[in-house]
């Protein structure tokens, strides 16, 4: 008994030092002034979240582009990356994507522009199909032509290191407004909705293509 008894005055003593230690930390803590809340970190539960993906924080670096800000950048490109440049390639994309739209659904909707160009392999209605028909040499020209024009518009300047130099260059804006929809009323409401038909032809002329390797058909079920 004399060891059971020794053993329980050596537990009930370390109980006792770590009871005291706890006490006397919680007194030092109630001096300790809290920090202000300007200074405390941000933290996921106080953080601004983004409204296109409700789980995901607010990207940075897209707040300087108001117009058709949606908040979505899930890889951070904007923190990466001139948004200017950014905001001019999403422009150019989005308006090549809807005459690619409007060029990809003509021929079956207008089966009359069969045979418009002379020649067997500008016959074809089926949109896959002409494109290798054609050959590469077309397609090289499409872009010659157009690294032309865009070493034009841009002066010689081409990359994000110099393409914005001029403060005022706004992207995708080269003063071609043939019908003057563009006053200063209602400007940014037609910018926002290029923007929002640019991002939905991308989507649409990706899923037609597929769609027609999928499927061997056209966009409205032809089989051409």
């Amino acid at each position: 008994m004399p060891g059971v008894c020794c053993g329980a005055w050596m537990v009930g003593e370390s109980q006792m030092k770590s009871i005291v230690f706890a006490a006397a930390c919680a007194s030092a803590a109630a001096f300790v002034p809290s920090m202000p809340a300007s200074t405390r970190p941000v933290t996921s539960l106080s953080a601004e979240m983004s409204k296109s993906i409700p789980y995901l924080t607010k990207p940075k670096g897209l707040d300087s582009m108001p117009i058709g800000n949606r908040e979505f950048d899930p890889l951070g490109l904007a923190e990466i990356y001139d948004i200017k440049y950014m905001r001019e390639a999403e422009i150019k994309h989005g308006r090549t994507a809807m005459l690619a739209c409007l060029g990809y659904v003509s021929p079956e909707i207008f089966p009359w522009m069969k045979g418009c160009f002379p020649g067997e392999a500008y016959t074809h209605t089926n949109p896959i199909n002409a494109v290798f028909a054609v050959g590469p040499s077309p397609m090289i020209q499409i872009v010659l032509a157009c690294g032309f024009v865009e070493w034009g518009l841009n002066k010689g300047k081409m990359t994000q290191l110099d393409m914005f130099d001029d403060p005022k260059r706004v992207p995708g804006d080269y003063g071609w407004d043939p019908l003057q929809l563009g006053t200063p009323e209602n400007i940014d409401t037609y910018k926002a909705r290029e923007l929002e038909n640019g991002r939905l032809a991308m989507l649409a002329i990706g899923g037609m293509i597929h769609g027609s390797f999928v499927t061997g058909t056209g966009a409205f079920g032809s089989t051409f």
